[in-house]
């Protein structure tokens, strides 16, 4: 039995659907599109059917909940002005060209799109105030009346590469196709209505897509090594800890320490701790409780920090914790039977470890001694029961 609607199952995509559309009706004039979603690299795929088609429109959503957020915030009333929709556009196609795959095809099918606005191939529009969730594709003659042949595909797919059903991963997606003039004509009046209330962007917009991104290409040797260290070293080189408040005013702001802090909470992030180790002296007490504070201002105020420490440093760990004004956060055990300390001190409430994220453990030379009475492996079981998934930093002095 026929039906309207249509799957993308065993191949049979949206795109597949528009070639059809394009190659099999004739006098076609007018392609318009009403999407909540539009991506450069999905308007690449389509691209070459619609070279001989003389006016094309697309509509497009933008994100309208944020910008009504942000003025709702500063209690003032969102109504659309037309700078917002361009740099709520301009910010979607942007961060669409940068986490786009990186590839020959994609860069010239974005360049393409950038080009058909500038030369008026195409006209695009966002609409100021609704939060366009319908995906429309209207194709008419130019002359188009009751007589003529036209069509509307309808129902859940975006004009991006996942709804057009390419490249190695897409949605399922569930669409209608209708051709009775009835229904062609009400969505072109729909989207006739929803085109005028909507905010051009116009050619001379359209080049601050490319100039804005690596699109533009003018770069010198020394910008591309810069490039290179961003993406290497990650949001390593980002953070300060002026981010999260000043040093006190005894501490001399050192640059091997801000480097190990931001090597030491990246490690962190990635294995779950890392060893902290250098020649007496050096401050890595210090350089902990750095990371520290940067691991509480990243995480929030509701992380817990467990220190396990020998007697002998006790003082240290305290006096550092609260210069830096986050002893608030901390708990502190000593070393030895650890795990019965833990165990008599969770039955007795004091200390929550289900809440302790990170351990901060001083080894000190007494660690490395035969005789010691410390054992790691029972410690470790002893904090395992407690903290699932705890991180660590072991911190070590070489004589």
């Amino acid at each position: 039995m026929s039906t309207k609607f249509f799957t993308n199952r065993d191949n049979n995509t949206l795109l597949a659907k528009f070639e059809g559309v394009f190659h099999n009706v004739g006098n076609l004039h007018c392609f318009d599109a009403l999407v909540g979603y539009f991506r450069a690299s999905g308007y690449f795929k389509i691209r070459p059917f619609l070279e001989k088609i003389p006016k094309i429109r697309i509509l497009v959503g933008i994100n309208v909940d944020s910008l009504v957020h942000k003025y709702h915030s500063k209690s003032m009333e969102y109504r659309g002005k037309p700078e917002d929709v361009l740099t709520e556009f301009f910010k979607s196609v942007q961060e669409d060209i940068q986490n786009a795959e990186y590839n020959k095809d994609i860069e010239h099918g974005v360049l393409q799109f950038i080009d058909d606005i500038i030369h008026e191939k195409i006209e695009i529009r966002a609409h100021p105030t609704k939060k366009i969730h319908a995906k429309i594709y209207i194709f008419r003659p130019e002359n188009f009346n009751m007589y003529t042949h036209a069509e509307v595909i309808s129902g859940s797919s975006n004009l991006t590469e996942p709804g057009l059903g390419t490249g190695n991963y897409f949605n399922y997606e569930f669409n209608v196709a209708l051709r009775d003039y009835e229904d062609v004509k009400f969505a072109t009046d729909e989207f006739e209505l929803l085109w005028k209330e909507s905010i051009s962007i116009l050619p001379v917009d359209a080049k601050n897509i490319q100039k804005n991104t690596h699109l533009e290409g003018h770069y010198s040797p020394f910008e591309l090594y810069i490039k290179f260290l961003i993406e290497y070293f990650g949001e390593n080189i980002d953070y300060n800890p002026d981010t999260v408040g000043d040093l006190p005013e005894k501490f001399k702001k050192l640059s091997y320490q801000i480097d190990a802090v931001n090597e030491g909470y990246q490690k962190i992030i990635q294995h779950n701790g890392f060893f902290l180790a250098d020649v007496v002296g050096l401050g890595k007490t210090l350089v902990a409780a750095m990371i520290a504070k940067r691991f509480i201002f990243e995480n929030g105020k509701g992380t817990r920090i467990l220190i396990v420490y020998p007697p002998a440093l006790e003082k240290t760990w305290l006096r550092h914790f609260k210069e830096l004004k986050i002893d608030s956060y901390t708990q502190y055990i000593s070393n030895g039977s650890l795990h019965k300390k833990i165990e008599k001190k969770v039955k007795s409430g004091s200390l929550k470890t289900e809440h302790a994220l990170k351990q901060l453990i001083e080894l000190s030379q007494k660690f490395s001694q035969s005789e010691t009475n410390y054992s790691m492996d029972s410690e470790k079981e002893g904090l395992e029961t407690e903290i699932e998934k705890p991180s660590v930093i072991l911190a070590e002095s070489f004589q």
